[in-house]
């Protein structure tokens, strides 16, 4: 473990390129590729990496909500993963998707996983193997957990409604535009149908990006501290809400605070400004800074 990643709250769920390079033939392992572009696991892929996608996998195809306990346990039991198995996600993005899947994964109580420092890019940028060989894992059993415990990590419209109200931290991860209602959307992103821009009453922004280096890669965790607790006053013991506008790069904030930083409770509001932004009555704030 490199001394940077040994220095964070909860050194053991991140790992370093080098880590993953050491430990591709590990069959205690199983490396997971979850991508917003979600057909850039099959240009090529790190070897033995099996894909999630994030549209298909891990959310309900009719109900805006995640997959329920049964669905996860096949998933996993697919992709030759048990409760036991030691799940390394990475991607683009600086890891968005693959903080997003780690999130999921939270949810119904996988704690052996880690994410890997930098993502797809540094991997690629080191010029390291890359294969477009799709792995076949021997399906595993993967009981079905009781349920989806969403509570500890998950925040709905109504209780950031309260939180709000109750003048508690909120983080808006989003970019200054978004956050100000200049846009509705990020730069460079299509219109997804938001119908008011702006942020929820109260929150600061704090740009997701301003936890990564330029390679991708989690700033130290002094950095860190400067940015979400001298910067934004936030207190480890504080309870914190973070959202965006579906809940990725909040996922990515969330695992920040949470793991790096060990914040003891932080949730996050998937739900984000595609649904605070679409909802009747909604409290909004604008602002020129």
């Amino acid at each position: 473990m490199n001394e940077k990643i040994a220095a964070y709250a909860h050194p053991d769920v991140l790992v370093s390129t080098d880590w993953l390079a050491s430990h591709l033939d590990d069959p205690s392992l199983r490396i997971i590729e979850s991508n917003e572009d979600v057909l850039l696991y099959d240009t090529g892929h790190v070897p033995g990496a099996v894909h999630i996608d994030w549209r298909r996998d891990l959310n309900d195809q009719t109900v805006r909500d995640y997959i329920g306990p049964e669905q996860f346990a096949r998933l996993c039991s697919a992709h030759g993963i048990t409760p036991d198995t030691k799940v390394v996600f990475y991607g683009d993005k600086s890891n968005w998707w693959a903080c997003y899947a780690f999130w999921v994964f939270q949810l119904f109580g996988h704690r052996n996983a880690a994410v890997v420092d930098g993502g797809r890019a540094k991997w690629v940028a080191e010029n390291r193997t890359l294969t477009r060989e799709i792995p076949k894992p021997s399906t595993a059993v993967y009981p079905q957990p009781a349920a989806r415990n969403d509570a500890a990590i998950r925040a709905f419209y109504h209780e950031t409604l309260a939180h709000m109200q109750a003048a508690k931290p909120m983080v808006d991860v989003r970019s200054p535009g978004e956050f100000r209602g200049e846009v509705t959307h990020m730069p460079e992103y299509p219109q997804e149908g938001v119908l008011r821009g702006g942020h929820i009453p109260g929150a600061q922004s704090c740009p997701w990006a301003t936890a990564a280096n330029p390679d991708g890669t989690f700033k130290s965790v002094d950095d860190l501290r400067a940015i979400y607790q001298s910067g934004l006053g936030l207190n480890p013991t504080d309870d914190i809400i973070a959202y965006c506008r579906i809940g990725e790069r909040s996922s990515h904030t969330w695992f920040v605070l949470t793991y790096l930083l060990g914040f003891s409770s932080v949730r996050n509001y998937d739900g984000s400004w595609t649904e605070w932004g679409n909802m009747v009555r909604s409290p909004i704030e604008r602002s020129t800074t």
